[in-house]
Formats: structure tokens, sequence, C-alpha cells
């Protein structure tokens, strides 16, 4: 069975730039290698220091930027730090990144003061530990080489903090904004335990937010956060593990049944379903009250995109509401692989489970495609590249029964 490498990130304390930082290089990831891609920016006056801490009864690492006294360190606007990372010598995936982190975050800053990107100033976020904690995080995420990102909700803390712009509100409004979409939660600790940067970081790599999956716990680091507090440790865990590419998946059903509505218009809003990103559409004909016949459109999607799929039914089906059920689901792993035929080359689907061959597909529309060039029947090109398709990778497994 083939085993994805994964990271669960628990947010029961929330989630900063440096405790992300500080769990990783807990877990094993070089700070030396970090550094090493930190002095490829044109940013000076800075150390980066990583220390064992308790919190609590834990022990875990925390990573501290220190500024030396003779620098100065300006405000920077988002050019300047688009420029700062464009410019430097990290891989072009922690480049991308990276600088898609800081458009989140300039895009949030913006919309709260009501100006332009390339207007805003930063303060908090343009600050030398902000650049470094990003930037190095990004860096000591693609060192451990993730095929899959989780996350608990994240708990935000409450009460006030202080920062450039003054008294803000717990959570501030740039991390209110991030978090959209991102389930969150408070246990009365006042404090601000869920800060921009992390909130951003985790927005951006997080591929499901939830309970710890079903893993092979490989390895676990604790980050420390500034707070001691006395209720709990003040600590992000990252837990390492394998999972299975064959793991079942939570995901959302959302369901409206429509009786008065023209059946040319289902084609468009299922294109607009799929496009936004919808893994299944359908229709299944019913009887509604008074022995009216309907259709019940039916679409299968994630969480993180149940909002954008409840806005299309609504605006553009005759639909008064929706209802939604959380299902689980369990995929084969899948490779696409290409057969060569009589008539050119064909793509076949291959599902394997614990590793074997259960299912092999030829693609319909490369078969209906040569089928339409050279005449044939669509079966008779689909019946061939079958039979290539097993004879180069192997006969399909049946269970016992």
């Amino acid at each position: 069975m083939k085993s994805l490498r994964a990271a669960y990130f628990d947010c029961y304390s929330g989630i900063s730039g440096d405790m992300i930082l500080g769990a990783l290089v807990d877990l094993g990831v070089d700070p030396g290698k970090i550094r090493k891609a930190l002095k490829t920016l044109d940013l000076k006056g800075y150390k980066l220091k990583t220390s064992r801490v308790q919190r609590g009864l834990i022990a875990g690492t925390k990573v501290q930027v220190s500024l030396t006294k003779s620098s100065h360190h300006p405000a920077r606007k988002y050019s300047d730090i688009k420029k700062l990372i464009a410019d430097s010598d990290l891989s072009s995936t922690a480049k991308k990144n990276s600088l898609e982190i800081f458009k989140r975050i300039a895009q949030v800053e913006a919309a709260i003061h009501d100006t332009t990107m390339e207007k805003i100033h930063f303060h908090e976020i343009g600050a030398v530990d902000s650049i470094v904690d990003i930037v190095g995080g990004v860096v000591a995420i693609e060192s451990l080489k993730l095929d899959k990102i989780y996350a608990s909700p994240l708990n935000v803390g409450e009460g006030f903090v202080q920062c450039a712009h003054g008294c803000l509100p717990v959570p501030a409004p740039a991390t209110l904004k991030l978090l959209q979409g991102i389930p969150v939660f408070s246990n009365g600790i006042k404090k601000e335990l869920t800060t921009p940067t992390g909130a951003a970081m985790i927005g951006f790599y997080a591929d499901k937010f939830g309970s710890l999956p079903a893993m092979k716990i490989v390895g676990d680091g604790y980050g420390a956060g500034d707070h001691i507090i006395a209720e709990m440790p003040n600590m992000l865990r990252v837990v390492l593990g394998e999972i299975s590419a064959e793991s079942d998946e939570e995901l959302v059903l959302i369901e409206t049944n429509i009786d008065d509505m023209n059946p040319e218009f289902y084609e468009g809003t299922m294109e607009s379903l799929f496009k936004a990103g919808a893994l299944d559409v359908y229709l299944t004909p019913i009887i509604m009250k008074k022995s009216r016949p309907a259709n019940k459109i039916s679409v299968l999607s994630s969480e993180t995109d149940r909002q954008a799929m409840t806005e299309i039914l609504l605006h553009e089906t005759s639909s008064f509401g929706v209802r939604y059920f959380r299902i689980g689901r369990t995929v084969l792993e899948r490779e696409m692989k290409t057969v060569n035929i009589s008539w050119g080359s064909v793509r076949i689907k291959i599902g394997k489970f614990n590793g074997k061959v259960i299912q092999i597909s030829p693609e319909y529309e490369d078969c209906k495609k040569i089928a339409y060039k050279e005449k044939v029947p669509v079966k008779q090109v689909y019946e061939e590249a079958h039979s290539q398709a097993i004879k180069l990778f192997g006969t399909i497994d049946t269970p016992l029964l």
C-alpha cells in the first residue's frame, strides 16, 4: 500500500510564525539549513536563535529573532517584500509560497484600511522577525517533503492586543479576515493566540482542518509561544506521520430538490459547480408532494468548497434552500498510463488497492476521438485498449468470494 508523508498541526494553543518554526525545528528540521536559506535574502541586522524551553510540563523549542541595536529596520511596502524574495536564491517553490502568503496578508490589510496592496506599509508583518518567520517556515516545510498537511481548529484567544495600529480586539482584524472558512474557537484565554502570520501560513498550507487523521506516527515537535499560560502549555504541536493513499476522506454532499426550473439551465449550473471545484454533480428524478415530478441535484465537494457550491445553487437555480450532509468516501490509488493500439495511443486510468491493480479503464474521450477519426466503433477501440492495458500492467485482482 502506497503511503503519503503527512503533517498534522495541532493548534490547541493557537499558531504563530515563530511557533511554526519552533515546532518544525523540534521535529528535526536543521536550523542551519533555514539560516542558510535566509542568508540569501537582503536582510541584515538580526540573529536567529533556537533554545529548549518549558511550557507547563512540556519541553519544546523556542525560535527567536533578535535584532541588533545598531541596525535600522524600516516599515516595508508590499512591493519591497516582493523584491526582497524575488531577488533571493531561495528555491522557486519557496519563493512562490512565500510570496503567496505575503499576498494574502497584503490583501486583507488593504481591505481593512480601504486602500490598495501597493499602498500598504507593513509594520508588524513587514518587520524583520515576521519576514524571517514566514520565509523560514516555508523553507522548513519544504524540507520535510510533505504530501499532505492537516490542521486542527485554531484556538484564537480573546481580549485585546497592542500593536502598531493601537489596541485591537482579539482576533485582530487582519487575523479574522485570514481565518475566513477555517474552523476556530476560544477557550477563554485572554491572549492573542493566533497571529496574522500563523493564520496566513496555515490557511495557505492546510489541505483540511479537523481531527487527527488515521496515520502511522513517525515523529512530533513542539514550538513554544511567547506567553506563559497557567491553564495549558503554550505550544504548537506538529505530528509527522504516514497515511495510506487509499485512506477514507470526509466530504460534503449538498442537495436541493427542483420542480420549477427550465431543464436547459441545468447544464450551465453543473458547469459552474465543476469549475468551482465540485468533485461530482448529478441529477436524480424524484416525485415530490402532490405527485409533482422533479429533479434532485446532488453536489459532492470538500468542506472548504461547501459555501461556494451553496452560493452557485442558490444563484443559478430556482431553489430557495439546500441541505448538506458530511459523508465518507474511499478512493483507490490512481495513476495514468498510455498504451499504443492499432489506431493511435489511449490513456489508461489504473486503480490500485493495497498495491494491487483492481481497475483498468481506458479514457473514453481518447477512444471516441480515435473512433470518429478512423471511422470504427468506439467499443472496438475501447476493447483493444483495455486488452493491451491488461497485458502491460497486470491482471485485475478480484477478491475471493
